[in-house]
C-alpha cells in the first residue's frame, strides 16, 4: 500500500475541513459502518473481545480488530489486558467515548422513528 502524501491538496483540504467543521471531526473519529455499532455495544459495560464479536456476528475478525485499534488510537476506547491464565483483553469506553453515547443514542432514536415512518411528509 502506498503512503499518503501529507502535503497533497486533498490532505490539506481534509485538514481544513477537520479544523473548521465539527461534524467532519466527529465523522473522522466514528465514521464508517462498524465504529458506531462497536461504540453502542460498549456503551452499557466493558466487554471482552469475544463478547464484542458475539454481539456483532456480521463483522469479520480483521475489521473488528482494525476498528478497535483505531478507536483506541483515537482515545475513544480503552483496551485493558488482564494478566491471568488464560490471558484476556477487555474493551471499555474512555471518558471521551462515553461523551459520544448521547450521539449514538440519538442516532438509534432517529432510526426507530424513521423506520416507523415518523418523518414522511
Amino acid at each position: 500500500m502506498t503512503a499518503v502524501k501529507k502535503t497533497s491538496t486533498i490532505q490539506e483540504n481534509k485538514q481544513i475541513a477537520l479544523d473548521l467543521c465539527p461534524v467532519t471531526y466527529v465523522m473522522e473519529k466514528i465514521g464508517g459502518y462498524w465504529k458506531p455499532i462497536i461504540l453502542y455495544h460498549l456503551s452499557k459495560q466493558s466487554k471482552r473481545y469475544s463478547e464484542v464479536k458475539r454481539a456483532i456476528p456480521a463483522i469479520t475478525e480483521k475489521v473488528l480488530i482494525q476498528h478497535l485499534k483505531q478507536l483506541e488510537e483515537d482515545g475513544l476506547v480503552i483496551r485493558e489486558s488482564k494478566p491471568v491464565v488464560p490471558p484476556f483483553v477487555t474493551y471499555s469506553l474512555s471518558t471521551s467515548g462515553k461523551g459520544l453515547i448521547p450521539v449514538i443514542n440519538a442516532m438509534a432514536k432517529w432510526a426507530i422513528k424513521e423506520r416507523q415512518g415518523a418523518f414522511t411528509s
